[in-house]
């Protein structure tokens, strides 16, 4: 079956979402883009946290809209922290996303994470590398580069969420979400967008607060692609190259994504 295209009324719908219902994102990210996340949330209109003691955990990400799990600055006590914010968010039906870093090549993250698979993830955002790896499919990618193209991982990423029913976002120059039987598909952006750091990241961090929003989730989750998309375009038709990019990504989010 061909994937749909995201409308731009599903784009707008999603983008006036976040903006009346400014979910709380429980984010536990990795180190090097948590102000980035922070900011893109907070430009969207969603509200980001990042409490990461295994002792404050809990009882935040039961009071928290969403989850993300990001595993890119993963250590053997985050990774205790992670599962029990989880844990938590799983008693209290939060949903949870997860964003599988650099899977396949690390011993590490890779065993974490497929445990984590068994702990009913509402999505899945990765690169074609890492959900290949994270289906069983291949080793991996170059670091936090994937060596594949997204449409290369759009069976096993259908497979995947069909075999734990979930939500399965791979992305690339063109993004596809799938649930394993639906499938959109998001173009646009820029390649600017891999040109700093932490666009990835944050994107799973929208997706985590799209988890939270009222209505059909896929489409929620595609928007919040899409979203990310278009404010790459219109940044990169502002700037100059990646310093003033990074500005302008930010100020297109907060006032020139369809809202």
């Amino acid at each position: 079956m061909q994937p749909d295209l995201l409308s731009s009324a599903q784009l707008a719908h999603t983008s006036h979402l976040f903006r009346s219902h400014s979910p709380l994102v429980h984010c536990m990210t990795n180190d090097v883009v948590q102000t980035f996340t922070a900011n893109v949330l907070l430009a969207l209109g969603a509200s980001p946290a990042m409490v990461i003691d295994a002792d404050e955990v809990p009882q935040f990400a039961a009071l928290a809209d969403a989850l993300l799990i990001n595993v890119g600055t993963l250590t053997k006590e985050r990774a205790s922290a992670m599962l029990l914010a989880v844990e938590s968010a799983n008693a209290n039906c939060k949903p949870w996303t997860l964003d599988p870093v650099a899977v396949g090549a690390l011993t590490l993250r890779t065993e974490f994470c497929q445990n984590l698979l068994t702990l009913n993830p509402a999505a899945i955002r990765g690169n074609a590398s890492e959900i290949l790896a994270l289906a069983g499919m291949s080793h991996g990618g170059r670091g936090v580069d994937t060596t594949e193209t997204a449409v290369a991982a759009l069976p096993a990423a259908q497979a995947l969420a069909r075999q734990i029913s979930t939500i399965v976002v791979v992305t690339g120059e063109v993004d596809y979400v799938t649930d394993g039987y639906r499938t959109l598909m998001v173009t646009g952006g820029s390649s600017l967008m891999t040109r700093v750091v932490g666009t990835g990241c944050a994107l799973s961090a929208v997706v985590a607060a799209s988890c939270a929003l009222p209505g059909d989730r896929l489409d929620n989750i595609a928007a919040a692609c899409g979203m990310m998309k278009q404010a790459g375009s219109i940044a990169t038709s502002k700037s100059n190259g990646p310093g003033s990019f990074v500005a302008t990504f930010l100020d297109a989010l907060y006032g020139e994504v369809q809202a």
